[in-house]
């Protein structure tokens, strides 16, 4: 209940006022759990943080709502004094980048793909929420950018920051500390829930699996996996929704090649059996279902 808890309080404050919002993130607390080495995670509300803590300075995946800024501050302060020097955006969506401006005034470099701020710096539209979002303030931008990877040595580890995809959006990064042996996957993962594919982001259910296959290999029996939402995890747990994920998106296609209309394959509920699992967050059955149809759909115009 917690976990669908939490992702209510995301899509509420992704579609609501600012002062229902400043209302709602004013009851948020920010809990702080050891993942491994030096390598912590903050939950609030929002996507899962990283934070790499050392006397080099802090290192941040992710930064949740601007409201939560100085929550999270403290928390990060709570595990280590020292300055934040870098913060990495997983992608674009406001719930991993709302306190980019905060942090990036208080003296901290915002990096991310280069889609990233393709997507940060012009009006988008999720069109699965029929959303319509503001360009950031300059001051919220990444201000270093990659194409494919990029390697911080920091507080004594080796932070892999790898582009992947498209797959929850065509800008994701997956973070690999190699020596604390921890990944953070950004929404490539939705722990215990069906994962949100940003199709007007550029996402492809394809695009989901082959990500979190890139970063099964990347792992060992031990890896900790930081997922963008829900409790920590590991490869196995991660494997069983990327199967889970497989087998889905092969029945659709199926239902597809036989002719059958959006609504037709929505109406057949080909996620059924995983729906008591998978199905409690916001990514309701019948909305995920049309998500992958239309992934699908999309990449059959295309051949």
């Amino acid at each position: 209940m917690k976990q669908v808890a939490a992702i209510a309080m995301l899509v509420t404050s992704l579609f609501s006022t600012p002062v229902l919002a400043e209302d709602r993130f004013a009851k948020v607390e920010i809990s702080s759990e050891p993942v491994a080495g030096n390598v912590y995670m903050l939950q609030g509300a929002g996507g899962n943080i990283a934070v790499l803590a050392g006397e080099d300075g802090t290192f941040l995946v992710d930064d949740q709502y601007a409201p939560l800024t100085a929550k999270i501050q403290k928390a990060v302060a709570d595990l280590e004094d020292q300055p934040l020097r870098f913060v990495i955006n997983t992608h674009w969506h406001g719930d991993h980048t709302g306190g980019n401006e905060n942090l990036g005034k208080g003296g901290a470099l915002i990096v991310a793909h280069e889609n990233v701020r393709k997507r940060l710096s012009t009006e988008q539209f999720i069109e699965a929420f029929k959303r319509k979002v503001e360009p950031s303030s300059p001051a919220a931008l990444p201000v270093i950018t990659f194409t494919d990877a990029t390697t911080f040595y920091w507080n004594g580890d080796e932070v892999r920051v790898q582009h992947v995809g498209p797959a929850h959006t065509d800008g994701d990064s997956i973070v690999h500390f190699a020596k604390a042996d921890v990944i953070h996957m950004g929404d490539i993962y939705f722990n215990g829930t069906y994962p949100f594919i940003d199709l007007s982001s550029g996402g492809s259910v394809d695009g989901m699996i082959e990500a979190m296959d890139t970063a099964l290999a990347m792992s060992g029996k031990d890896t900790k996996i930081i997922p963008g939402h829900g409790p920590l995890s590991n490869p196995a747990e991660m494997k069983v929704q990327r199967d889970m994920l497989v087998t889905l998106r092969d029945r659709i296609q199926k239902l597809l090649d036989s002719g059958k209309s959006r609504d037709q394959v929505i109406a057949a509920k080909p996620t059924k059996d995983f729906d008591k699992q998978y199905g409690q967050g916001f990514m309701t059955p019948d909305i995920w279902t049309g998500i992958v149809y239309d992934s699908l759909a999309a990449k059959s115009r295309k051949s």
